[in-house]
């Protein structure tokens, strides 16, 4: 049920539209998912069965394009691409349509430097990097400890190497990362207005002080956002709520405090324009974007592009601090070194080489970082790239991430989406194979995770909290 006070406050803003928004709220709510590039590029060009099998099992899906995000599908909530062993091997990333509208707004570019400011629990992080290709620094982070967790672990699902997971304030990246990113994208806290056929907490947890209170948090966090942004970069504000308060007011108020902005109006037109009259009545206004459940496919949403104009005053570009490591899982980590040798003879056996990066290592857990390693000197990283492996004494275990990042291995075993050997791997079940060492588990193509083979059997090395049984 709608908070009363929500209802009279639409239907004042709306006016001849409200009896339409509010249709759109009773019909079921959006579902989306968006395919993760990194990974089903090759799965779907490939030649062969492979292709042909990957193509089929996602039409079972029902899909229907998204008009403003190339790899993203509506789909039929029936068929539950969640269940899939396509969802473990992070072929996609289930999104609602109206969610992918901010990230493509940002459009991240290869090579660049991103901050994904308020990140968890990655959607938008994970369709960031899809974009980036592998190439550049995408640094995600996420005030809430255990959010971060959550981001952390899809950043793995989706195989992505040149992420860094942060657990910060933003004031502290603030302080740190003055004129560094070519892009920001602050998805921003917001009173979930536009989740209220999605999560009806949202709607429970409403009222017009949250609203307030919101738009005071959204002005701090935007606040920080355009510190870190360098002179000529590209900020995207986004909320998924319907108040003018959070959206075109919190534009407004943030384009007094920093002249140096201005909106910009990419090409969008399945978007509504912002409003001015409900602001300061600006035009600047005009050139942000709103997103209506009952004019598109998806949830409410709010989105206003901004550029820091060239002429800003130039910060140095370069993060303060020695390049020393924290980790909220060890103590200290021992900074940018050689892998350990153990490490060095896994790769070896497993065939991977890997891309260019920086060889980090926290306690007994061994990664690769992005080449471009900013000092992160007592902030707290959760994953600083793609962990490769955990030294356990004198040997090395490969990291379930490895494996999603993979997608090749000296010694492969291959499984089919409708095969129930591939059900039972997920289950954490042994299973027959020929073959001797470690072993990477695929489905249609997509890496799955790790298994040890020995006498006829691979033991599996599923992680167990990823099990579905």
């Amino acid at each position: 049920m709608l908070p009363e006070q929500f209802c009279e406050k639409m239907r004042a803003l709306l006016q001849d539209e409200y009896e339409d928004f509010l249709e759109a709220l009773d019909r079921p709510r959006a579902v989306g998912l968006r395919l993760n590039p990194l990974k089903v590029r090759h799965s779907a060009q490939s030649e062969g069965s492979v292709s042909k099998t990957f193509n089929f099992q996602l039409s079972t899906f029902n899909l229907t394009p998204v008009p403003w995000e190339p790899d993203g599908f509506s789909y039929d909530a029936e068929t539950r691409p969640g269940l899939h062993p396509y969802h473990a091997a992070g072929a996609y990333y289930l999104q609602e349509p109206s969610a992918m509208a901010p990230a493509a707004l940002l459009d991240p570019q290869p090579g660049e430097r991103v901050l994904d400011l308020c990140a968890a629990p990655g959607g938008k992080s994970t369709q960031i990097a899809g974009r980036m290709g592998g190439k550049g620094l995408l640094v995600c982070n996420e005030l809430h400890p255990k959010r971060a967790s959550v981001l952390a672990s899809n950043v793995e699902r989706l195989g992505i190497a040149n992420a860094l997971v942060l657990n910060e304030h933003p004031a502290r990246l603030a302080q740190r990362f003055a004129g560094y990113f070519d892009r920001v994208l602050v998805d921003a806290p917001c009173s979930g207005e536009g989740m209220f056929r999605k999560h009806d907490a949202a709607s429970a947890d409403w009222s017009p002080e949250t609203v307030a209170m919101c738009a005071r948090r959204q002005a701090e966090i935007l606040d920080c956002a355009a510190a870190v942004l360098r002179p000529g970069g590209r900020l995207v504000y986004s909320t998924c709520t319907f108040s003018p308060e959070e959206n075109e007011g919190t534009v407004a108020a943030f384009l007094r405090r920093w002249p140096e902005f201005e909106t910009e109006r990419p090409e969008a037109p399945w978007f509504a324009p912002g409003r001015p009259d409900w602001a300061d009545g600006s035009p600047a206004l005009a050139d942000t974007f709103r997103l209506w459940p009952h004019k598109l496919r998806g949830e409410g949403h709010f989105a206003a592009v901004l550029r820091k104009t060239d002429n800003a005053a130039a910060a140095s570009g370069d993060p303060q601090a020695a390049p020393t490591f924290q980790s909220r899982h060890s103590e200290r980590s021992e900074g940018p070194v050689p892998l350990p040798n153990p490490v060095q003879n896994l790769l070896k056996e497993l065939g991977i080489d890997l891309p260019e990066g920086v060889q980090v290592r926290f306690g007994d857990r061994c990664f690769l970082a992005p080449p471009e390693l900013p000092p992160l000197r007592g902030l707290k990283v959760l994953r600083p790239g793609l962990e490769l492996a955990e030294l356990r004494r004198e040997l090395a275990v490969p990291a379930h991430a490895l494996a999603l990042w993979a997608g090749e291995a000296a010694a492969c075993c291959d499984l089919s989406a409708e095969d129930p050997a591939c059900a039972a791997y997920l289950n954490g079940q042994t299973l027959p194979f020929e073959g001797k060492g470690w072993t990477l588990v695929r489905v249609d193509g997509l890496s799955l995770g790790w298994g040890k083979a020995s006498n006829g059997i691979l033991k599996n090395h599923y992680p167990k909290g990823l099990r579905t049984l």
